[in-house]
């Protein structure tokens, strides 16, 4: 299922302006919809170690995957649609990886990462996550966050100790309470999410989106969005100019024409010439 002429990706990863190492990882492949962003932590550029391991995993096993599957079906048991069990599968995977390496390899003792990553399918997206690294959606005027932060921050605001604003001025919202290569089995989250023409995806580490508001990500997006390019320049800069206190990457993606999927042998026939 290729989805060339269907989005526009752009990526960009910055070390910021205090740390000296860039710690962040990020992949896209726009031919099959996949986006991935990861934000590694530990000692000694550890945390390099095992951002790259999440983006490189979840990159390969889901290109194969969506080379050589039916991504229609729907598990029964569980209600997951295809591209969520492949996109969990590949970050559990990858958290067997990192957890391994950080056992084995003196020098990655203790090294972790969150991971975001989304892959586009019949006019849907499904989002898989852990840690707070996160994705927005853009439509119109309306500017959401998907993800909900797998953080110690979270947890006081879901419980009513915080509000929303107090959290984003809280000194230790980055805590998070889960992260890939800590323990040897990791919980994803897998959301779905209806996507359409128009909308613009923001996938980004929290360097981004501790430094910057979600008022000035928005504002940021509805003036630069018509050109991604400019737009992920803008927000590093945004966040750059705002401290830059740790790493800051972006992932946009922009739904330039509807992808609903071929159903059916025609279809399928179809699409060998598509």
């Amino acid at each position: 299922m290729h989805l060339k002429g269907k989005l526009s990706c752009v990526g960009v990863s910055d070390a910021g302006r205090i740390r000296e190492h860039n710690e962040d990882t990020i992949g896209t492949d726009q031919d099959i919809g996949l986006v991935v962003l990861a934000d590694g932590m530990g000692g000694y550029n550890a945390g390099e170690v095992a951002s790259g391991i999440a983006v490189r995993t979840v990159m390969s096993l889901l290109k194969d995957a969506v080379e050589r599957e039916d991504l229609t079906l729907r598990d029964p048991s569980s209600g997951l649609s295809r591209p969520g069990i492949l996109l969990r599968d590949a970050i559990t995977r990858a958290n067997k990886i990192i957890h391994q390496t950080a056992r084995t390899q003196t020098n990655c003792e203790g090294m972790g990462t969150t991971v975001v990553a989304g892959l586009f399918f019949d006019d849907k997206l499904t989002i898989a996550h852990v840690g707070d690294s996160r994705l927005y959606r853009m439509r119109g005027t309306e500017f959401t966050q998907v993800t909900q932060d797998h953080s110690l921050m979270q947890e006081l605001v879901a419980r009513g100790f915080y509000t929303p604003e107090e959290a984003q001025r809280a000194a230790a919202k980055n805590y998070v309470t889960r992260a890939l290569g800590v323990e040897t089995t990791v919980e994803v989250d897998v959301t779905e999410i209806p996507v359409e023409k128009g909308d613009v995806f923001l996938l980004c580490s929290d360097g981004l989106s501790d430094m910057v508001d979600d008022g000035d990500i928005k504002l940021t997006i509805s003036t630069f969005g018509a050109n991604l390019q400019t737009l992920a320049r803008q927000l590093v800069l945004l966040g750059n100019d705002n401290g830059g206190r740790d790493n800051i990457s972006v992932v946009l993606v922009k739904v330039l024409d509807a992808f609903p999927a071929r159903r059916g042998m025609v279809d399928r026939i179809l699409g060998m010439f598509g």
